[in-house]
């Protein structure tokens, strides 16, 4: 069992929690994921680590409330329990492994829109507390929306923030702000790394292309075990196939099929839909089997 220290609500529907993990904190790197179960009737949920810290033990996740199960997670209050934390899992970002020197000649840029702004934080702590500067760029729909500003530019050199409909920073997506960046701001970058919806993701790799600028992306959103026995987080990177879970969740943003990702990325929508149905209908005190394969699911 393993408590919840600290709960708090980002933004509408994003929640962060502090949970006490020892053995996950301890061992936790920047880019590896955790599976949370709330008990043991629960599914499954991968959530990518947004903090840990060793000496207190903790590991800080954030999440959005979008099916059944995360709604339910929501519910969770301090001094509640998790059922299971397991990890870390995944493979950590690659450039921890890289050579300090190699790190600070090199202009990094982070992107992140909506809730991936949670798993760059713990990259971006990395990389400065070895005194390598990065610049970051998160978006979001809305300033409403918005999350973790303040901690993120703490740890970055320059922070510049992007709202689709102009309540806050730049008026226009990530992709925009990046492009003028590069051309009107006479930036120059040798890494890009992005996190976030699928098809920013996508429009980022397409644009940094053009610039021949490496790219490193996170496909969390894609898994559903988390360790590769169930398939569905099955994606083509460079022509072969590979498994977001176990040999991610980051890649070469160039050589990802976005477009297959994006259909596998749609497919438990409907079972998601009937589930959230289902939960709701419970709380009501009535289940219907109409449309529901005839059972309660």
């Amino acid at each position: 069992m393993y408590e919840i220290l600290k709960k708090e609500l980002l933004a509408p529907n994003i929640y962060k929690m502090v949970v006490k993990v020892p053995r996950v904190a301890k061992a936790a790197k920047p880019g590896q994921f955790v599976i949370v179960r709330v008990d043991e009737k629960s599914e499954r949920i991968p959530l990518t680590i947004c903090d840990y810290d060793k000496d207190e033990e903790t590991v800080t996740i954030v999440f959005q409330t979008l099916g059944a199960s995360t709604i339910k997670m929501s519910k969770l209050e301090v001094g509640d329990y998790f059922r299971d934390f397991a990890g870390p899992l995944g493979n950590p970002s690659e450039f921890i492994y890289e050579s300090i020197e190699e790190l600070k000649n090199k202009n990094i840029i982070f992107i992140a829109g909506g809730v991936g702004t949670a798993p760059i934080y713990p990259q971006i702590k990395w990389l400065n507390s070895r005194g390598i500067n990065v610049d970051v760029i998160i978006g979001s729909k809305n300033k409403e929306l918005l999350i973790m500003e303040e901690e993120i530019k703490k740890e970055a050199s320059n922070l510049y923030v992007a709202t689709d409909d102009g309540s806050y920073g730049y008026k226009g997506l990530v992709t925009d702000l990046l492009k003028d960046l590069i051309d009107k701001e006479n930036k120059k970058y040798d890494l890009v790394i992005a996190i976030g919806p699928m098809i920013m993701m996508k429009f980022i790799t397409k644009l940094t292309k053009e610039y021949d600028i490496k790219t490193v992306v996170s496909l969390n959103t894609l898994m559903v075990d988390g360790t590769g026995m169930c398939g569905a987080c099955r994606v083509t990177v460079g022509g072969e196939t590979k498994f977001a879970c176990v040999d991610g969740p980051e890649f070469d943003g160039h050589l990802v099929e976005f477009d297959e990702a994006l259909r596998r990325q749609s497919m438990y929508k409907g079972e998601e839909k009937k589930k959230l149905l289902v939960e709701k209908q419970k709380e009501e005190g009535h289940v219907c089997r109409i449309g529901l394969g005839g059972e309660e699911k």
